[in-house]
C-alpha cells in the first residue's frame, strides 16, 4: 500500500510520521516544492524506524510527482496556513490554485488514487478538488470534522475529568470558527447522555471552545496547528487501507442528503477501501437543522469565489 503526502511542512510531515509510526501503509511518499524539505523531514523520519519499530518506508521528492505514481491514497495539505487574525475564508484565492495544479499533477501519476483534502478552506478545497477532477464523489473526502470531532471531545473530557476514550461526540458541517456544529445534545459518556454529566452553561462552553479550537491554537503557536490533525489524517487513512467500516464525520459531496446539493460539507460517513461509502443521516432537531443550513449557506458563499 503506498500512500503521498503532498506538502512537507508541519501538517504534511506530522502526517507521513503518524503513517509510519503506525504502519498503516508499506510505503509513504512526501512531496513538496522547497527544495531538500521532503527528503530531510523523510530521512529524519526513517531514523527513528529502528526506535519505534515500524517497517514503512518512508522518502521525499521535491516537485516530482512521477515518485508519487500509483499511490493508493494521496493526502493534499499543501498550501500557506493560517496565521494570526486570519480566518481558513481569507486562505482560498492562494489555496485554489495550488490545490487544483496539485490534483491534476496528482491523478497524472495515480488516476485511481482515493484523495484526503486538508488544505484549508477545507470544504471549498475538497469541491474544488471533485469538480475539477472529474472523480467518482466518493474518493474525495475533506478530514475537518474529524479534527473538529477530536478537538470536542478533547474540551468535553477536561470539563467532564474524564477520558476522551469513553466520550462518543461528532462536530457536523462546515470546518470553520462560525460553520461548524458540535452535536452536543447527542454527545455521550458511556453510552449517557453528557447533559447527565455537565449542565448546560457547561456544555455550551464546550461547544464555543469547539468551534475556536483552531484560532486558539494558531493565536499560541503563531501558525497552524499540525500534531493533531496529522493524527486525524492518520485515522482516516487507517480506515481506507484496512477497510475498517469507520463511522467519521468527513466533508463529501452532498446530493439531497440533509437537504443540501452540490455541495462538499461535513456529515457522518462510513470510511472502507473505496474512500466514504455510505452518508448516515442524523435525526436532527429544527435547531440543529437551521444551524447546518446556515452552515451549507456560508460554505457555498465561499465557493461561489472560486
Amino acid at each position: 500500500m503506498k500512500i503521498s503526502v503532498i506538502g512537507a511542512g508541519n501538517v504534511g510531515a506530522t502526517t507521513a510520521d503518524a503513517l509510519a509510526f503506525r504502519s498503516i501503509a508499506s510505503e509513504v511518499v512526501l512531496l513538496d516544492i522547497k527544495e531538500g524539505l521532503a527528503e530531510g523531514k523523510a530521512l529524519d523520519i526513517m531514523q527513528t524506524a529502528t526506535l519505534n519499530g515500524f517497517n514503512t518506508r518512508v522518502s521525499g521528492a521535491t516537485n516530482d510527482y512521477s515518485k508519487t505514481a500509483n499511490s493508493d491514497i494521496v493526502v493534499i495539505t499543501s498550501g500557506i496556513p493560517r496565521k494570526p487574525g486570519m480566518t481558513r475564508e481569507e486562505l482560498i484565492g492562494i489555496n485554489a490554485g495550488i490545490v487544483k495544479t496539485v490534483t491534476e499533477n496528482v491523478l497524472t501519476h495515480s488516476p485511481n488514487a482515493v484523495i484526503v483534502i486538508v488544505s484549508n478552506p477545507m470544504d471549498t478545497m475538497t469541491y474544488l478538488a471533485l469538480k475539477s477532477s472529474g472523480l467518482p464523489k466518493n474518493r474525495i473526502i475533506g478530514m475537518g470534522g474529524i479534527l473538529d470531532s477530536a478537538r470536542f471531545k478533547c474540551y468535553m473530557s477536561l470539563a467532564l475529568n474524564c477520558s476522551p476514550a469513553d466520550l462518543n461526540a461528532m462536530v457536523i458541517g462546515g470546518h470553520g470558527d462560525t460553520t461548524m456544529i458540535p452535536l452536543t445534545r447527542l454527545a455521550s459518556y458511556m453510552g449517557v447522555p453528557v447533559s447527565h454529566f455537565a449542565d448546560a452553561e457547561a456544555l455550551n462552553k464546550i461547544s464555543a471552545d469547539t468551534m475556536v479550537g483552531g484560532a486558539t491554537l494558531t493565536g499560541l503557536l503563531g501558525t497552524s496547528a499540525w500534531y493533531a490533525p496529522g493524527a486525524a489524517v492518520a485515522s482516516l487513512v487507517d480506515s481506507i487501507v484496512n477497510n475498517q467500516k469507520r463511522l467519521f464525520p468527513c466533508c463529501v459531496y452532498l446530493d439531497g442528503e440533509y437537504g443540501q446539493k452540490d455541495i462538499c460539507i461535513g456529515v457522518p460517513v462510513v470510511i472502507g477501501k473505496n474512500g466514504w461509502e455510505k452518508i448516515i443521516e442524523l435525526d436532527l432537531n429544527d435547531t440543529e437543522k437551521a444551524a447546518f443550513a446556515k452552515s451549507a449557506e456560508a460554505v457555498r458563499s465561499m465557493n461561489s469565489v472560486l
